[in-house]
């Protein structure tokens, strides 16, 4: 995957189309990462009680959940715009290359 934990990315399709946000979780296996402020949803929970002690409290929980790859790009950080991402050899490291500005990303 081209996009890492702690990049900055704009949401290009759905609901929170134009949207940006830092990624908190990639999940390679799925094709998805999970990005802080974006695809919020709504989890309603019973209280739970155990026995002889209080239990967690019920309610709504708001968690964001994981948007497929395809739907986010990489803001390039000299421009502010969403760029694709190539890559090139540098030596002995790989290094990833924004296509907008074309400088190296970290």
């Amino acid at each position: 995957m081209k996009i890492k934990k702690g990049d900055t990315v704009i949401v290009i399709a759905g609901n929170d189309k134009g949207k940006q946000g830092e990624v908190v979780k990639v999940l390679p296996k799925e094709n998805r990462v999970v990005v802080k402020g974006v695809n919020i949803r709504i989890r309603h929970k019973k209280e739970q009680q155990t026995a002889g002690m209080r239990g967690t409290q019920g309610g709504k929980i708001e968690f964001e959940a994981p948007i497929h790859v395809s739907n986010v790009m990489l803001v390039d950080p000299k421009t502010g715009k969403p760029t694709r991402v190539s890559y090139k050899i540098d030596g002995d490291r790989k290094v990833r290359i924004a296509q907008e500005s074309g400088n190296e990303l970290n």
